[in-house]
């Protein structure tokens, strides 16, 4: 008698039988009853942790007055010329470094002089520079920015393959074509990694800024919900950078996929 064969399900359909984005909000949404339960059972009291409803209900309160919106709106902008900034001047300083040795030679010192310099560190120089208004704030995110964009810029384009560059001059590339069709793609991988570092510095520099004389944006409402202990304000404008930081990472997976497709990559077992 012969066996009866079965057919295989490959392991990584079976997994797929439950929507991957289901099981990616396993955790939080754990997490998230925990601290339900913990809030009404009084373990977490409302002075230390607002409970979740609570923390909802402000939300609601703040975005229905239009505190909420005007605030990010505010720290939307100052982020996004901050980034546009500091991504200019550390992707301008990658390109004259790693393109040139000579550029380099100039360059590459001074920048990994000053990276090692904490870029909190410069608020009081940037307030005494540029006063309390916005530029000090606007200057502390593209400091932040500039940097990780120029390490990772530069490493991407001195980490292209030798054996590339040789294969285009071999098929009668010259200098500004072997920069433009195989250099600066081969460095498009690390200046997307860049740019996610840099999303993140970004917020976390606004966070820094707006302790700045602010009077408007996330980190105003931050810190005065502070002075008063209001743990539902604080709670609702961290899950707002959180929420900001999710959304910007979003965008820069999507540039990923539409402009690194011809990078085949492991998506997991």
């Amino acid at each position: 008698m012969s066996p009866v064969l079965e057919p295989v399900v490959p392991l990584s359909t079976r997994r797929r039988s439950v929507p991957r984005w289901l099981r990616r909000a396993t955790g939080p949404l754990a997490l998230l009853a925990l601290w339900q339960v913990c809030s009404a059972t009084g373990v977490l009291s409302p002075d230390t942790l607002a409970a979740p409803g609570t923390i909802a209900s402000t939300a609601a309160d703040m975005t229905r007055d239009g505190t909420l919106p005007d605030a990010m709106a505010v720290s939307v902008q100052r982020v996004a010329i901050g980034l546009a900034l500091g991504g200019l001047v550390g992707i301008a300083l990658a390109l004259l470094s790693g393109l040139s040795r000579l550029g380099e030679d100039l360059i590459d010192a001074s920048v990994q002089m000053l990276r090692s310099i904490p870029w909190v560190g410069m608020i009081p120089l940037f307030i005494i520079w540029l006063g309390i208004g916005e530029a000090p704030k606007i200057a502390l995110i593209a400091l932040g920015v500039a940097f990780h964009l120029y390490l990772n810029v530069y490493a991407g384009i001195r980490g292209v393959d030798a054996g590339l560059i040789e294969a285009g001059t071999a098929l009668g590339l010259n200098r500004w074509g072997l920069v433009r069709h195989v250099v600066l793609p081969g460095a498009l991988p690390g200046a997307m990694t860049g740019l996610r570092y840099s999303l993140a510095t970004a917020w976390l520099a606004l966070v820094f800024g707006e302790t700045i004389n602010a009077d408007e944006g996330i980190g105003f409402l931050l810190n005065r919900a502070r002075e008063f202990f209001q743990t539902d304000v604080i709670v609702v404008c961290l899950l707002v950078y959180a929420v900001l930081g999710l959304l910007a990472d979003f965008v820069v997976r999507t540039l990923e996929r539409l402009l690194l497709q011809w990078r085949p990559t492991f998506t997991g077992a």
